[in-house]
């Protein structure tokens, strides 16, 4: 699940001109690539950007283009309003360290009504927390995955059926979960409202 359907930002310049906001977006480029383990080497193949260039817009030496920050994007396998905070650009002393609600990060799984507010500062770390929104009837998929690390999360609101391995749970909002990752896992919103839950992943999966 890695398409993000949020559009463009609405006032987005031809190129990027701001230097701080040249190196949050290196940042945030760099942070992704490296957590879907890709090398520059495969995002410039995928993006017919030189290396170099890829390498300096990481760095916060070269200011991306709008059309090159779209191939970078399709690349990594989200839209480009993923490397843009929502509303005023944030404090430099809260960069890295603040996420206000205004300028949650957003991935739409379309199709499968799951909405993804990354609540994490930054992907760099050892930990992600994200909230994931669920529409009546959403779920992560019939078939249930896997992958390396630990999970845990609480429900916010509405209900989560949660099955982890052969075991089966239905959690009401105030309730909370844990499991190792590499266990067998899948999720659903069982209930006619929208449910919200808060998770803590390690190590990220962004």
């Amino acid at each position: 699940m890695d398409e993000h359907s949020a559009s463009v930002p609405a006032a987005l310049p031809e190129a990027v001109s701001d230097a701080e906001a040249i190196a949050s977006i290196g940042e945030k480029i760099r942070d992704l690539r490296k957590l879907k383990r890709l090398t520059l080497a495969r995002v410039a193949e995928a993006t017919g950007l030189s290396i170099g260039h890829l390498s300096q817009v990481e760095r916060g030496i070269s200011a991306p283009s709008v059309r090159h920050l779209q191939l970078i994007a399709a690349a990594l396998g989200v839209k480009i309003s993923w490397f843009f905070d929502g509303g005023d650009p944030a404090p430099a002393a809260e960069r890295g360290l603040i996420v206000r609600a205004g300028r949650r990060r957003r991935l739409d799984f379309t199709g499968l009504g799951i909405t993804d507010l990354l609540l994490s500062p930054t992907l760099s770390g050892k930990l992600e927390l994200l909230m994931s929104e669920f529409e009546p009837g959403a779920e992560s998929g019939a078939e249930p995955y896997a992958h390396e690390g630990e999970e845990g999360g609480v429900v916010i609101s509405g209900r989560l059926e949660l099955w982890i391995g052969e075991h089966h749970f239905i959690l009401e909002e105030g309730d909370s979960f844990g499991f190792p990752s590499t266990t067998p896992h899948r999720y659903r919103n069982p209930g006619t409202v929208p449910t919200r839950v808060v998770w803590a992943i390690t190590p990220p999966s962004y």
